[in-house]
């Protein structure tokens, strides 16, 4: 169903009317706010994504055990897309026309998000903190309603050439991209730095097709030095695996999304037991470059390191506390500010004011670049290596645009986290 369809279908739930029971906006009581999410729960984005969504609802379970925001709990629905985007327009469907949601939360995926973007601003319904570091996102004329959070793709991929090109001068360069915004974004950046005459060979692969045997022979024989990877995790996993079956051992500078040390170490373990093979996942990780704008989970002395640990403790121990549990505590963390500025009645269009006029600070090692002209999320990265199963970090925090913009240090240091855990009221 397109999104021209669904915005006709559900002209009478769109913007702030109310839902019938006296509250002020769709999904809002006098004692609960209801948000939605599609989430890959299933899929070839599940390996540590899954836990994102699972990471959010720990923390506004946290927060609604501490008196919620202007007195109401936040209920938290998120559903399973699979990583596919035709479920995705059915799952956005349901949650818009019979949930109800107040807002749409940390929609997860390039492909799978692109699919409801239009929807959700015809019918007004904010769509906060999309979890893809695309740049689409930060298009506030075309989707007022739209906002992203992570550092986007270009950004990122321009403080990871700009790495590449000083530590790898001479060296023979591979790309490996997802075949779609996300790693297409990721190679705009690239190339604003790393010189086209080191760039040996550029492989892509379709999310779903797990076969990439080809696009890694053809690196091989590129005789690359160093391979950039934008990447999910099951795909650096893949691509580590079939390296090391060609006796091929480049190094590795992947995007932050593709370089969770724990998943990752899960992956490679799990891949190899089905293929037959007793290596072990770990060491295969090591030295891996990467970039992040928040704290490492590895980072037991931070702050906010502690905070997620206390809630990850308390709401799901079962789950291995990793980068997706720090991003999707983060992003809840961010929602519960906004929801605070939006106020003790609030409406979409004031939750979406209320973004437009934010000083948000919080978990991030670098700002925010919201603002009345930008709804893109974090403004730069913090390089770092693998090390163990924690990232070091190399260097300061750095900060850049999404165009052709210095890269410039970031020296404010980190927020505190909050000693209660709960971000205080604007």
């Amino acid at each position: 169903m397109t999104a021209a369809v669904l915005a006709a279908a559900a002209s009478a739930c769109g913007g702030d009317g109310g839902d019938g029971d006296g509250s002020s906006a769709p999904g809002v009581t006098a004692t609960t706010v209801t948000i939605g999410s599609h989430q890959p729960l299933t899929g070839p984005a599940a390996p540590g994504y899954s836990a994102n969504s699972a990471a959010s609802k720990a923390f506004f379970d946290y927060v609604n055990a501490n008196g919620g925001v202007h007195g109401r709990k936040i209920v938290y629905k998120y559903v399973d897309d699979a990583y596919n985007p035709t479920q995705t327009v059915g799952v956005v469907q349901k949650l818009v026309l019979q949930d109800k949601v107040f807002a749409i939360v940390n929609g997860l995926g390039t492909p799978t998000h692109s699919k409801v973007v239009d929807y959700l601003n015809a019918q007004r319904v904010p769509d906060l903190f999309v979890a893809s570091g695309c740049s689409c996102w930060d298009q506030p004329k075309k989707h007022p309603q739209t906002f992203g959070f992570q550092t986007d793709y270009i950004r990122e991929g321009k403080i990871l050439g700009d790495h590449v090109k000083k530590a790898f001068a001479g060296k023979r360069i591979a790309y490996f991209y997802q075949n779609d915004d996300f790693g297409q974004d990721g190679v705009k950046g690239l190339d604003k730095y790393i010189p086209k005459d080191q760039v040996v060979t550029r492989q892509s692969y379709q999310p779903g097709n797990t076969d990439i045997g080809a696009q890694v022979q053809a690196i091989a024989q590129a005789k690359a030095d160093v391979v950039v990877m934008f990447s999910i995790n099951t795909y650096t996993a893949l691509f580590r695996l079939a390296a090391l079956k060609l006796n091929f051992k480049p190094t590795l500078v992947v995007s932050g999304v593709g370089s969770d040390p724990i998943t990752l170490t899960g992956l490679l373990e799990s891949f190899a037991k089905k293929g037959g093979s007793a290596v072990e996942g770990n060491p295969l990780i090591q030295g891996i470059i990467t970039a992040g704008y928040l704290a490492s989970p590895g980072d037991t002395s931070n702050g906010w390191t502690q905070l997620y640990k206390k809630i990850h403790a308390r709401y799901i121990p079962k789950l291995p506390f990793n980068g997706n549990i720090v991003y999707g505590m983060s992003v809840a963390y961010t929602f519960v500010q906004a929801l605070q500025a939006a106020g003790p009645n609030p409406t979409r269009a004031g939750l979406v004011a209320a973004l437009g006029k934010s000083k948000f600070t919080g978990p991030g090692l670098v700002p925010f670049a919201f603002g009345t002209g930008s709804h893109a999320g974090y403004t730069g990265a913090q390089m770092g290596t693998i090390k163990g199963q924690a990232i070091v970090p190399l260097g300061q925090p750095l900060t850049t645009d999404a165009a052709d913009g210095p890269i410039t240090p970031y020296t404010t240091p980190q927020p505190p986290a909050p000693a209660n855990g709960i971000p205080p009221a604007p």
